[in-house]
């Protein structure tokens, strides 16, 4: 199209073309969430996701493209109206929430961690896959919203008591 003469019947057809291959494009992006998101709601009662700021994650310049081509946004808005349809819950975790910080087995906190450290070994002896960790640390406080009623926020210094993650009983075997 940018080599058509402006105001030209043929950058008019051009200009028709690309924007019939833009709609397919988006029509199977949304046709593959509506896939998504009906199966996940479907298949599971809860539903816990990290409520994540896209806004502030496109920023970055390496990830922008890859991160608007995944909708995070619209995937949510999605998961979240089909799960009031059907009866399910939609748990969002705050965003500072440590997850991939948080060792699973013990509970320990591990300091900053950049992006780039996908295994980390905590004090403890276990050795954890990063998003592996994290999806079992967003069960964790997904199943202490549901038992204690309490949000999900970072764990802090509270001289009342414990956060609702840590008055959940661990089931796990040693």
């Amino acid at each position: 199209m940018a080599k058509k003469d402006k105001g030209s019947a043929n950058r008019a057809k051009a200009r028709r073309r690309i924007a019939t291959i833009h709609a397919r494009i988006a029509d199977r992006r949304r046709d593959h969430l509506h896939k998504i998101t009906t199966r996940l709601v479907r298949e599971n009662q809860t539903l816990v996701i990290e409520d994540l700021t896209v806004r502030n994650m496109v920023r970055n310049r390496k990830l922008a493209r890859a991160i608007r081509d995944a909708a995070w946004s619209e995937f949510r808005s999605m998961l979240e109206y089909k799960a009031q349809w059907c009866g399910r819950e939609v748990i969002a975790v705050h965003r500072w929430f440590p997850s991939s910080r948080l060792c699973s087995a013990c509970g320990t906190l591990q300091g900053k961690m950049p992006l780039n450290v996908r295994t980390w070994t905590c004090d403890c002896g276990t050795t954890h896959d990063r998003d592996v960790n994290a999806a079992i640390n967003l069960l964790a406080a997904g199943r202490a919203v549901t038992a204690c009623g309490a949000g999900v926020r970072p764990q802090r210094n509270s001289p009342g008591g414990q956060s609702a993650m840590k008055q959940e009983v661990s089931r796990r075997e040693p």
